[in-house]
């Protein structure tokens, strides 16, 4: 069975020709909150471990003299030898051999990098730099930042045209799509977008559209390169997180995860953009790429710390592999490992067999507001994370562990405070024993706090939330 690979690409131009998923190819997920790079073999759907880079969440509230934090972005040479990493928390770009899973080298850049993509060349990497309003161009020779291309604040990701004379930068805090002369590295376009936070693109094989996902507002744009205009709009739905395209013998298609309804979803890339499917996968779907020829495509599961293969002929899940904690980005490359190199060299285990507890949050009667609480163990205290969307915009909410059966609900056990934004969303985190609270190891005589709320800081005895 022979297919092309869709995406010439984002973050490598893996290969020209389909090649059957095998042993040599690898399958990586950026962990954020275990700071571990996953690495697993497609050919089995087996984790053969992970490349460490930083310590967990609790062991980077002081000073970080070493390793990285919040490992977050990915991104492949086109010769498929080498790894980009970005982390977010520590402004790093790491590069790790593929063959051999060790660290060559490492750039710092500006605040906060998201995402990094190399040239169709493979001489430079681009990283979009969120925090700032820039993008970092790195020599892959030498490992140090040549330049700086200006572009509006919160850049999100790169793609190039299959030529390379083209790079187009969507951003996560302005609402347009730059279009970039690569040559002369200036911006010739500005194209006015949905919204203006876009974490996400992704071009197709024949260079023709550029898919971008818009988070906030849940949708997916379509530029059309000819024309360089928006050809489409599509309403995918909440936490619509990343997008990547495939070029099916039944016809183009397009995969967007939909973090808000744990759902990956299916479009036609013909005029029209009609959906073709839905597929269940597990807890906030984040990351997605096609295997080398087009059979599968694997979507990290940020809530489920786990990875997932889908059949991109039945639209059903082949397999689930456990990685480490909050996997974001994820990439599949073809051949990433030559024959008669030992697949497990340097390869470590961090985290990877703590309880993971996912909770949803729902309004106690009806409404549009929803959330989700995760709790994932790091040792000796839990890490509670919290998505929160559709509740009243510019308010203070406490979020608690409550003894009450009914309302109104006691706040028993703080776990924070949020405020959402003109949308009403937030995020929110909280570090301690939260699990033991909750499941009533710290009071064994007393009753149990498995209950969450989230009401507004001002309310007596009206949540808005209340856990499942």
């Amino acid at each position: 069975m022979k297919y092309f690979l869709a995406g010439i690409l984002l973050s490598s131009a893996l290969s020209s020709h389909a090649q059957a998923v095998s042993h040599r190819d690898r399958v990586y997920t950026a962990d954020q909150i275990s700071n571990t790079v996953a690495v697993i073999d497609p050919a089995d759907n087996k984790l053969l471990g992970q490349v460490i880079l930083g310590k967990p969440q609790p062991d980077v509230l002081s000073a970080l003299y070493r390793g990285q934090a919040l490992v977050h972005g990915l991104g492949a040479s086109p010769d498929h030898k080498l790894l980009a990493v970005v982390s977010v928390g520590s402004n790093n770009v790491t590069f790790l051999e593929t063959a051999t899973n060790t660290i060559k080298g490492s750039v710092y850049v500006g605040r906060a990098p998201h995402e990094p993509t190399f040239r169709p060349n493979g001489k430079q990497v681009w990283v979009t730099v969120r925090g700032e309003d820039y993008v970092s161009v790195i020599d892959v020779t030498t490992l140090r930042e040549i330049r700086r291309i200006p572009v509006a604040n919160g850049p999100g990701q790169v793609a190039f045209s299959p030529d390379g004379k083209r790079a187009f930068v969507c951003s996560s805090f302005s609402p347009e799509l730059a279009v970039i002369d690569v040559a002369t590295y200036t911006i010739i376009k500005r194209i006015p977008v949905a919204s203006p936070f876009s974490p996400n693109i992704f071009p197709t094989k024949n260079g023709q559209q550029i898919w971008f996902t818009h988070k906030d507002v849940g949708k997916v744009s379509v530029l059309d390169t000819k024309t360089l205009t928006i050809s489409g709009v599509l309403s995918t739905g909440p936490i619509t997180n990343h997008v990547t395209t495939v070029d099916l013998p039944t016809g183009k298609v397009a995969y967007v995860t939909v973090g808000g309804e744990d759902v990956v979803k299916v479009y036609s890339r013909e005029p029209g953009f009609k959906q073709l499917a839905t597929i269940p996968v597990g807890a906030n779907p984040h990351g997605i790429w096609p295997a080398g020829d087009g059979s599968r495509v694997y979507v990290g599961l940020e809530n489920g710390d786990s990875a997932v293969a889908v059949s991109t002929t039945t639209n059903q899940v082949l397999g689930k592999i456990k990685v480490g904690q909050a996997p974001m980005a994820l990439l599949y490359v073809p051949n990433a490992v030559p024959s008669g190199v030992t697949s497990t060299a340097n390869l470590s285990q961090q985290l990877l067999d703590t309880p993971t507890l996912v909770r949803n949050l729902r309004p106690p009667t009806t409404g549009p507001a929803a959330g989700t609480m995760n709790v994932r163990s790091e040792g000796l205290v839990d890490l509670a994370t919290f998505t929160l969307r559709a509740l009243s915009p510019n308010t203070d909410y406490d979020i608690y562990l409550t003894s009450s059966t009914q309302a109104p609900y006691a706040r028993s056990y703080a776990l924070t405070t949020v405020h959402t934004d003109a949308k009403g969303n937030a995020m929110g985190q909280a570090l301690g024993p939260v699990q033991r609270v909750a499941f009533g190891d710290l009071h064994p005589s007393g009753p149990a706090f498995d209950r969450v709320i989230v009401a507004p800081k001002a309310a007596v005895n009206l949540p808005a939330l209340v856990s499942e």
